[in-house]
């Protein structure tokens, strides 16, 4: 790492709150890890949850889906979102599976090859985003499939506030199991619960749950997790500023005394946004405030009491919670992590001590011999 910025990872933690899910839920585990694992690092994030016992694993694309098969992994599959009929050969030799979510798609898959390429049916039960509504239609869908000769091996739903509305919850729950009631088919996957939902509800007909930022440690509903990601850099330089100085782009802040402030090499070219001007960070002991605008790479913290270089800053870790963070920010976890760029190294904690780093900026070498 040759930048003091760095999103820590602990796989420890990672293991555990699938094993405390597991024991919550009691059925088949699919950790969904879409978003590079909401960018804590897919195959790190994949060995983890295997090892702790997850039956499958979900991303979002079949680029996502590749990139784990590239690394090395060969077990169950699934993509939660749109792909290409003409790519369903690639899925067929890959052994991945996909999701059935409209006519028009499967329609399309009817016309290649297609003989135990593995779907998913998405029923749509007040999400509003893809999947099938009519019972008909969803019949209709069933017996394409089959005749085209495709592996019917699963039926899902999602739940749109099972963090926030029971009601809502148990409404897109009757949905489901009168679509699952009407198919009257044997599948080996049937799964609707989602993070929330995996630790709040509990259904009869579901065998499988989809966990994605629980893996984390992060819940909207009360649940003992252990957080498992926090985001660090450190001071490189400290001076102080005397009264009536204005700090960073636009003036924004005008120091009322002699100041101490810090500069730590984060900005929003690494996810960090414009929007935590005025927010605390901890350092040592203390929580500086960031003043004047946060810049593409770097800010300014205004300390409390002096701090050397060297210090290390903790944007959100075991001080600061990432979903206090997101309440200031008027946002929610998933987004901040997100957001954390490729250029910030991901440090990853196994057996209680560091083990290794990644930085997707430090592989690029296409350009390394010109």
């Amino acid at each position: 790492m040759y930048r003091s910025t760095w999103m820590e990872v602990n796989l420890d933690a990672i293991m555990e709150n699938v094993r405390r899910i597991r024991r919550i839920c009691g059925k088949k585990f699919i950790a969904v890890l879409k978003a590079d694992a909401y960018g804590c690092g897919d195959i790190q994030v994949a060995r983890a949850v295997l090892e702790a016992g997850a039956d499958m694993l979900a991303v979002s694309s079949l680029d996502e889906a590749m990139m784990l098969r590239n690394e090395g992994y060969q077990g169950e599959l699934l993509i939660l979102g749109s792909t290409d009929p003409a790519d369903c050969s690639v899925m067929v030799k890959n052994n991945i599976s996909a999701t059935a979510y409209s006519m028009q798609w499967i329609e399309e898959v009817s016309k290649h090859e297609c003989d135990g390429f593995k779907v998913h049916l998405k029923v749509d039960t007040g999400m509003n985003r893809i999947g099938f509504h009519d019972l008909a239609e969803l019949k209709q869908a069933k017996q394409l499939l089959l005749d085209s000769r495709c592996d019917l091996e699963g039926i899902f739903t999602h739940f749109a506030c099972a963090e926030s509305s029971r009601e809502m919850t148990d409404r897109q729950y009757l949905k489901f199991a009168e679509a699952v009631k009407a198919m009257n088919y044997p599948f080996r996957w049937i799964h609707c619960d989602n993070s929330a939902a995996t630790i709040s509800f509990r259904d009869p007909l579901s065998n499988a749950c989809r966990v994605g930022i629980s893996l984390y440690g992060i819940s909207d509903v009360p649940a003992d997790l252990l957080p498992a990601i926090s985001l660090y850099t450190k001071i490189f330089m400290t001076k102080t500023v005397p009264a009536g100085q204005t700090i960073s782009y636009g003036a924004t802040y005008t120091t009322s005394s002699d100041k101490i402030i810090a500069t730590v090499p984060i900005g929003y070219a690494d996810g960090f946004i414009r929007a935590n001007q005025g927010r605390k960070v901890w350092a040592d002991g203390v929580y500086p405030e960031i003043v004047g605008r946060v810049c593409m790479d770097q800010c300014m913290l205004k300390m409390p009491e002096y701090r050397p270089e060297g210090t290390t800053v903790e944007i959100f870790g075991s001080h600061i919670r990432i979903e206090d963070m997101a309440k200031d920010l008027n946002t929610i976890p998933y987004e901040i992590i997100c957001l954390i760029s490729g250029r910030v190294t991901r440090r990853y904690i196994l057996h209680g001590k560091a083990v290794g780093e990644e930085n997707e900026r430090l592989k690029r070498s296409e350009f390394d011999a010109r």
